[in-house]
């Protein structure tokens, strides 16, 4: 079965709250492959950090989770559970989000439209899976409970663990609490420990599963989901990056070399872009695929396109889409950033400081009169990166200066972008990132009393989009 069919059916089953979605951790994350010494080196490493990262594995043996009990029973004694709480969130932030399985965070967006009850479930503690559970937007947890005194732990599970029937019977329990109906619900998950759990739901899905499981499902003919991996980069992906960084910089030379003779630094700028995005995308063996959409790209100009941002390499696919006759506005850090910074001063990047609000409004005043003159901007309206495929919330100023410039919005979706560029990493990865661009969009009518919920519409039809993708096969 593949993804879409599993998405087709989830919309025309069963819906409403009394139906459970239930994911096990291992349905989410990929599990971190590693290499052998890298395991070794967790094995050996009684610290928090590593025994907290060292968990995270799929496909776990009876034996495998009985030994990071036992590592957790040293690792964890005597630590305090804010003091976790904030450790899980900084290892998400630095090393998990980048496992997380987009297809998960489909998965998770249809049944939540369906009205469903999502749960994230493991054996693991809550300090590993809660801050996924968080970014995914999912808001039931079930995990491996923690006894503490005074909010310091013991280092030892309190009650019975969420380990095969242990599992089983936490969702039991949280499906009787809440009147589930578990022979209607969905479960997905990727281990055999894990037989309980999909035998105890009335959809089962087997996600990546390991041999025995593959076995099992075979026998109960479930489904079967097949994720890819998300890798760590790997030693060629790192020179293919530095050599595409030397040829946006060569490129970039060479385009503002081609119009030099106009003297015209629009044009310079405008040739700058294409040929050094060309050249980048190039060597770094990424393709660009618009999807629906490509004429508005083009017209009406000018305009403010909007952008979902989720990868550094955004600053490179937005422009490459446009065109030309397009600049625009980026957070004060970036003209710290050794390569984007001067060629986005070039190409007339208007910065700003977000903690500055009266300094970023008066900033903003000469983007108005960009737009007027002919010019137009492009916006990531999120403000900042996202650590999944969701669509963070809208700022409203890209609204504010459609309207006083009188020009549309025009929304650019991209997809797979955070697959080609982790969000903090400057290294990418071959693949082809899909782009649609939607109608535009009038804002000059809209009331600025209901503006909240028009700029909330506009984020709605990216999260829209990227769970129901115009063309896909």
């Amino acid at each position: 079965m593949n993804l879409e069919e599993t998405l087709t059916a989830i919309r025309t089953g069963p819906q409403g709250p009394r139906i459970a979605a239930i994911f096990d951790f291992g349905a989410v994350v990929d599990g971190f492959t590693r290499p052998r010494l890298y395991r070794r080196i967790f094995q050996r490493d009684a610290t928090a950090t590593a025994t907290l990262l060292g968990g995270i594995r799929n496909g776990l043996t009876d034996g495998e989770y009985s030994r990071f009990l036992q590592q957790a029973s040293f690792a964890l004694a005597g630590q305090r559970e804010a003091d976790l709480d904030a450790l899980g969130v900084q290892l998400f932030k630095s090393t998990v989000y980048g496992h997380l399985y987009p297809e998960a965070w489909q998965l998770i967006r249809t049944h939540e439209a369906a009205g469903h009850t999502v749960v994230l479930v493991s054996a693991l503690t809550r300090f590993q899976v809660a801050p996924a559970a968080a970014m995914l937007g999912i808001p039931h947890v079930l995990a491996t409970p923690m006894a503490t005194v005074d909010g310091t732990l013991t280092g030892y599970a309190e009650g019975k663990t969420l380990w095969r029937n242990g599992k089983a019977d936490a969702v039991r329990a949280f499906a009787a609490d809440r009147e589930l109906d578990l022979a209607r619900s969905y479960g997905y998950a990727d281990g055999v420990s894990d037989l309980p759990l999909l035998t105890l739901l009335g959809h089962p899905t087997a996600v990546n599963p390991e041999r025995k499981l593959t076995v099992a499902a075979a026998e109960h003919r479930w489904p079967v989901l097949t994720f890819r991996p998300r890798q760590s980069p790997h030693a060629t992906d790192y020179l293919r990056t530095v050599a595409a960084f030397i040829a946006l910089l060569g490129g970039a030379f060479a385009g503002v070399l081609s119009k030099s003779y106009t003297r015209q630094r629009r044009k310079m700028a405008d040739a700058l872009m294409d040929y050094g995005t060309g050249a980048t995308l190039t060597v770094l063996g990424v393709r660009l695929r618009v999807t629906s959409g490509a004429e508005y790209a083009h017209t009406p100009r000018p305009a403010v396109f909007l952008f979902n941002h989720q990868s550094q390499f955004d600053v490179i696919i937005v422009p490459k889409v446009l065109a030309g006759g397009v600049t625009g506005i980026g957070k004060k850090e970036l003209t710290k950033n050794p390569v984007f910074g001067p060629l986005m001063r070039f190409v007339g990047v208007t910065f700003i400081d977000r903690k500055d609000a009266v300094g970023t409004r008066a900033a903003l005043e000469p983007v108005v009169r960009t737009l007027r003159d002919g010019l137009s901007i492009a916006i990531a309206p999120e403000g900042t990166r996202s650590y999944t495929p969701e669509v963070g919330p809208f700022k409203k100023g890209a609204f504010h200066i459609a309207r006083q410039a009188g020009v549309p919005v025009i929304p650019i979706v991209i997809r797979n972008a955070g697959e080609i560029s982790w969000r903090d990493s400057m290294i990418a990865r071959r693949g082809t990132v899909d782009v649609a661009l939607l109608p535009p969009i009038d804002v000059g009518a809209w009331d600025p009393a209901a503006l909240d919920d028009e700029v909330a519409a506009v984020r709605q039809l990216y999260l829209d989009t990227l769970l129901d993708w115009p063309g896909a096969e």
